[in-house]
């Protein structure tokens, strides 16, 4: 009796092994099946800047449909792109936890996030995953300046940005006089900290530094006092949802100061947000990217297959998502792999890619080289370019 046993148990562990070994053979890939690549993206589609996040998350979309048209073959694999998207809301401790939820997917690359202060903290958490970042928006110089060698930037700083705000207030709006609002993010703080040395280093005199809160809607004792100061024009380091409401208070309490603000007020959605207190010619404020002529055509497309598609204009960043999504599918194709270990020194060595934002090249940092700004103003309601500044 015991000798069956043994002989069933034997019997019983081979078929189990066997079936084992079909099993594997079943789920093991062939050469020629798809390989399966995850792009994880990060934006606040929900809370006040939803509007900005969903068009990051669009202008994503748009790359992978046609990454997947395209019949890419990496290692000689045919590749379907998958987007995986989370929404940060704009709040560091989300985006933490969007960035982690990423990780653990296990996705090959991520393109975002859209603010500075959801960008920086989550960087960390990518960069111990060893996965490559490319944030399409984050102006913070600190985010390319830890020490990571999986943070890329498509945009201008913060330091170039606010800086050149602030010597166009005072060397061609001939303003004298500054007062400076900051909504104390880190991007808020941040444009707002360059924009002060670049007025001082042009002449001009600072004569307030008031700060608010990123969910603000009430700015009248912060205005009230400004007032008092009679500041030529009025800088707001923020994004357009409180923007659009401190312009309506400005209008309210009689001050005719120019406003100005960097990329985060810079939207197609500000005139909404401000209604009639947007007068022509009264706000100024800069695009962290844009092109020259020689760019224009390829951009003017961008602009109009996204309409198209999704029947809303471009409001800021979209460009630069579907940009890095095609350029994290083009140094997985130079490398030949998807896998982050392999293909990020490809990503670090990219030199003339051809965007629709233009021509992208990366220096040691991370960050783009020869980055455009573009300085624009609002006329009849619409966003009008003055001029591309690199």
């Amino acid at each position: 009796m015991q000798m069956k046993i043994k002989l069933a148990v034997i019997v019983a562990a081979v078929a189990a092994l066997t079936a084992c070994g079909q099993k594997e053979e079943a789920v093991a890939p062939a050469a020629d099946a798809p390989l399966i690549v995850k792009i994880g993206h990060v934006g606040p589609t929900s809370g006040a800047i939803a509007h900005l996040g969903k068009d990051n998350e669009n202008g994503g979309r748009m790359a992978i449909e046609e990454l997947n048209a395209s019949g890419l073959v990496i290692g000689g694999r045919p590749v379907t792109f998958e987007l995986l998207a989370e929404d940060d809301a704009a709040d560091p401790k989300q985006g933490t936890a969007a960035a982690q939820k990423l990780v653990d997917a296990k996705v090959n690359g991520i393109v975002g996030h859209l603010n500075s202060g959801t960008t920086i903290p989550a960087s960390k958490i990518y960069n111990d995953a060893r996965l490559p970042q490319v944030s399409p928006s984050a102006t913070n110089p600190k985010y390319t300046r830890q020490g990571f060698d999986t943070t890329f930037r498509l945009v201008a700083d913060d330091t170039q940005l606010g800086g050149t705000l602030g010597r166009y207030a005072i060397e061609t709006l001939n303003a004298k006089t500054v007062a400076v609002i900051d909504d104390r993010t880190a991007y808020g703080q941040g444009v707002s900290d360059e924009f002060e040395k670049g007025v001082v280093a042009a002449g001009g005199t600072v004569v307030a530094r008031e700060f608010t809160n990123d969910k603000a809607t009430d700015f009248n004792a912060i205005l009230t006092s400004i007032k008092g100061k009679k500041p030529d024009v009025i800088f707001f380091g923020g994004m357009d949802a409180v923007a659009g409401p401190m312009l309506k208070q400005m209008k309210q309490l009689g001050i005719e100061a120019k406003f100005m603000g960097g990329d985060g007020i810079c939207t197609a959605g500000l005139p909404a947000l401000a209604g009639d207190s947007l007068a022509d010619n009264m706000v100024y404020c800069a695009e962290a990217g844009g092109v020259d002529e020689a760019g224009k055509p390829a951009m003017d497309k961008f602009r109009a297959d996204f309409k198209a598609k999704y029947n809303v204009e471009v409001q800021v960043y979209a460009p630069y998502v579907y940009d890095a999504v095609k350029l994290l599918a083009d140094a997985m194709k130079r490398a030949e792999s998807a896998d982050p270990a392999v293909y990020l020194p490809f990503l670090a060595k990219t030199d003339g890619f051809k965007g629709v934002t233009g021509n992208i090249t990366f220096d040691d940092k991370g960050d783009i080289k020869n980055g455009a700004l573009t300085l624009m103003t609002y006329r009849g309601g619409e966003r009008t370019s003055l001029q591309v500044i690199r």
